[in-house]
């Protein structure tokens, strides 16, 4: 019985597709990597360079907080609600051939 449940281990949980991988890092990944709380700034100046992953296409993280009149995330929440409502929300684009 051990080696049925082994063989279930092997297959991924989602189905993966073929395409190219999507640019740009998810808006978590960038989150979790800063200390909270944070002054907008010092996330310009520690990620500003990251791409991130929007409904528009990527974008660098210092385009999209340019539209954000937050100066200080007290919360990893509040930085990623705020950003959201920045970016908007919706299916990340890929490339199709």
């Amino acid at each position: 019985m051990a080696d049925e449940d082994s063989d279930d281990e092997d297959e991924p949980a989602v189905t993966l597709g073929d395409g190219d991988p999507v640019e740009g890092a998810p808006l978590a990944r960038v989150s979790a990597r800063l200390m909270y709380g944070i002054e907008r700034s010092a996330v310009i100046e520690r990620e500003g360079e990251t791409t991130v992953r929007t409904p528009d296409g990527p974008q660098e993280l210092a385009a999209v907080l340019e539209d954000v009149d937050v100066p200080y995330f007290a919360t990893r929440q509040e930085f990623e609600s705020t950003t959201r409502e920045a970016i908007g929300t919706g299916p990340v684009p890929t490339t199709e051939e």
